[in-house]
């Protein structure tokens, strides 16, 4: 029973200082990381279709702490969950044993009125003629205040057997805590090893020459197999080109952003600040909150919505005119394949690289990347 009661207390406790726990948002949470761990999981098996290597072993690694993340955020959800249901439980019981004490009090007190009464609750035994009438009344009530009684103490009787259900499910409710709060310290004490594995990955990487060209190699390779797939798109029927009413040519620097943030890098050839090696950036990279939404620029036909391979999940928008822009590094898609949006409709949101909360952005023009800073009306410090 103490452990019980310790347990109790911590779960009360953690709820009061995590106010506004509402079940259902809850919920949803927890329907969304099951969606990312889907996500993620999905992206691993990608991997296995690739060519061994460097960037795809970085990419195994850094999508397993990903997973891990996710997997830890889900424990913690499931562990708000079962505090949440301790404290509406509580609540129950509390209410429950309310109205009992109300009920038991009420018929003490009309006990106690019908003994000072007498056995016969006042009736008398003989009744003259002339009150005969007045005693088929207060017989009445004194049936009516039976009844009354009876079905409260019924409504006790029933109350009770309520509160021990209650105390059994507070029981099992508390039992599932304890559960999920070992699950939610083991799943944390396993993404730091993850993360410390990742960190010395890249450590490695940055003091091995070799593997930072590999690396290089490899997301050259993979630029141009993005640009040959884009060009593939372009060289499409003309019944199936994409056209606006209004030119994507003419909104230069007239265009809205497509997430919030700060320039992390700008277009054009970089040195990477943790590996040392020389990146071409084909658009921006944007620094964006966690799960940041990320918006449609203009007017567009979703013309691909999917996971492409060390891009992560990105959208590619057709504004005709063989204009085209890229959203990656996402974390969820919110299109698909061959849906127009309007500017300002979402796309997706944000999601993570080994270099934090990351939005890759690209325009290009018959497969040519474009610096995305010039077409904006607001750009990116």
């Amino acid at each position: 029973m103490r452990l019980i009661s310790i347990l109790l207390l911590a779960a009360l406790g953690s709820t009061a200082q995590t106010p506004g726990q509402d079940p259902a948002q809850i919920k949803q949470r927890l329907a969304e990381v099951q969606a990312r761990l889907s996500q993620v999981d999905q992206q691993l098996g990608g991997l296995k279709k690739r060519r061994k290597g460097v960037l795809v072993e970085l990419q195994g690694i850094s999508l397993q702490a990903d997973r891990m993340r996710a997997q830890a955020e889900g424990a913690r959800l499931k562990r708000d969950e079962a505090r949440s249901e301790v404290q509406q439980i509580t609540f129950r019981k509390d209410g429950i044993h309310k109205e009992i004490v109300r009920l038991r009090t009420e018929i003490r007190k009309q006990i106690r009125w019908m003994q000072a009464l007498g056995p016969l609750g006042g009736l008398g035994l003989f009744p003259s003629t002339e009150s005969f009438e007045e005693f088929l009344v207060r017989g009445r009530y004194l049936e009516y205040w039976r009844s009354q009684q009876r079905r409260k103490l019924e409504q006790v009787q029933r109350l009770q057997g309520d509160l021990l259900q209650r105390e059994k499910d507070l029981q099992a409710a508390l039992t599932r805590l304890a559960r999920e709060e070992r699950e939610a310290g083991d799943l944390q004490a396993a993404l730091r090893l993850n993360e410390e594995r990742l960190e010395g990955f890249l450590d490695g990487l940055r003091q091995d020459e070799s593997k930072q060209k590999e690396v290089q190699a490899d997301l050259a390779e993979e630029a141009l197999q993005l640009e040959r797939m884009l060009s593939q798109l372009l060289g499409k029927a003309r019944s199936e080109a994409f056209e606006t009413a209004l030119s994507f040519a003419s909104l230069r620097g007239e265009l809205p952003r497509p997430a919030e943030g700060t320039l992390a890098q700008s277009f054009g050839e970089h040195l990477h600040p943790r590996f040392k090696t020389k990146t071409v950036q084909s658009g921006l990279l944007i620094t964006t909150e966690p799960g940041a939404s990320v918006q449609a620029v203009a007017e567009g036909k979703v013309v691909f919505a999917d996971i492409y391979q060390s891009y992560g999940p990105i959208v590619i928008l057709d504004h005709g005119g063989g204009f085209f822009s890229l959203y990656t590094h996402l974390r969820y898609l919110h299109v698909a394949k061959g849906q127009i949006l309007r500017p300002g409709e979402p796309v997706g949101t944000a999601g993570d690289t080994v270099d934090g909360p990351r939005l890759g952005f690209e325009i290009r023009h018959l497969s040519q990347p474009q610096d995305p800073q010039k077409w904006l009306k607001q750009k990116y410090k």
